[in-house]
């Protein structure tokens, strides 16, 4: 399958998201109350106030602050371009994002690629799309499709060879495979931190392209190929 594949057709792709609030108590009292509901679902005897850290994976509770995304242009020498999608106001990230796709990434021959992508990243873009009231480009709208027709790549899915309990996190699988670690200076965890405390935004899609650069290069390995060479990145 992988051999098949344009790599000029993929999109690589991760997003950075936070809590809605900075914490807790700046959340209205219908969030908290909704809030107390699913902290009580997470078998943790912290507080929903202390659980509120949490907020930001589910797309009911977070938001995306960053989308960075990478091209990889097979002209000359491989090269790979960087892009980021950032910001406070996620309706125009996500209206900026969509409009990308769908002036490039809009025919049956795109594809997208994330690290568990199909059970995070496309999920969660979709939803904030919806409760941002946009319409869904093509490629991300699953509704109605065959799975066969669903246009979105899985490194962590291609890892598990079928093995449906088995996680390894993009951390180790660059371990593994010799690619320069993205978790050299934060990671997921430090993100709402970062965000809310430190307000370094610019530090956080630093980070996140280099989880793109990473997912690029770990799919090259799968594909038994050269990695990209450094002086080969390109930041748009």
């Amino acid at each position: 399958m992988l051999d098949e594949i344009r790599l000029s057709n993929v999109l690589f792709l991760d997003i950075e998201t936070a809590p809605q609030f900075p914490t807790y108590s700046d959340a209205s009292d219908k969030f908290q109350k909704l809030w107390d509901d699913k902290a009580k679902t997470f078998r943790d005897e912290k507080s929903s106030d202390e659980l509120y850290e949490r907020a930001g994976i589910y797309a009911e509770f977070g938001k995306i602050i960053c989308i960075s995304v990478g091209i990889i242009s097979e002209k000359g020498d491989r090269k790979i371009r960087l892009k980021s999608f950032s910001g406070d106001d996620e309706k125009k990230l996500l209206e900026d994002f969509f409009q990308m796709l769908l002036a490039h990434f809009n025919s049956n021959d795109h594809i997208l690629c994330a690290h568990n992508g199909k059970e995070f990243d496309y999920p969660y873009i979709a939803r904030r799309g919806l409760i941002n009231g946009l319409k869904l480009p093509k490629i991300l709208d699953n509704s109605g499709k065959k799975p066969w027709e669903i246009k979105h790549l899985d490194t962590l899915e291609l890892w598990k060879f079928g093995d449906y309990k088995h996680y390894t996190s993009l951390n180790l699988l660059t371990a593994i495979f010799d690619i320069p670690t993205p978790k050299d200076d934060i990671s997921g965890a430090d993100v709402a931190r970062v965000y809310y405390i430190e307000k370094d935004l610019p530090r956080i899609v630093k980070y996140c392209e280099k989880d793109v650069l990473a997912l690029a290069q770990l799919l090259l390995r799968y594909k038994g190929e050269p990695l990209i060479l450094d002086e080969n990145v390109e930041h748009a």
